[in-house]
């Protein structure tokens, strides 16, 4: 873990898991709601941008079809205009462990 205090996933102590850090500054902006990075090897210290990827949380369970698009759409338009950073951190959910 890494101290930056201020940094909005600090909680009651000034720390943040380095993977979040290394992905937000390829990302150059904070992670948002619904997202989460994950180690592609599962070693959770290998924190080397081309381990890393960019996950989002799946749709809601319980939702009608007409939710289930509109949800889809906003994932979507998130990371349409933006494109992936140079490396393998990617916005796509899938992954050979899956």
């Amino acid at each position: 873990m890494v101290r930056v205090p201020g940094h909005p996933r600090a909680g009651r102590t000034p720390y943040v898991f380095e993977h979040i850090l290394v992905a937000e500054e390829l990302l150059d902006r904070y992670l948002v709601e619904g997202e989460s990075v994950h180690h592609m090897n599962g070693v959770r210290d290998d924190n080397r941008p081309e381990n890393l990827e960019l996950w989002t949380r799946p749709q809601p369970s319980g939702i009608r079809v007409s939710g289930a698009i509109a949800w889809a759409r906003s994932i979507y338009d998130r990371y349409v205009d933006v494109g992936t950073p140079p490396t393998v951190l990617t916005v796509s959910p899938e992954h050979p462990w899956s």
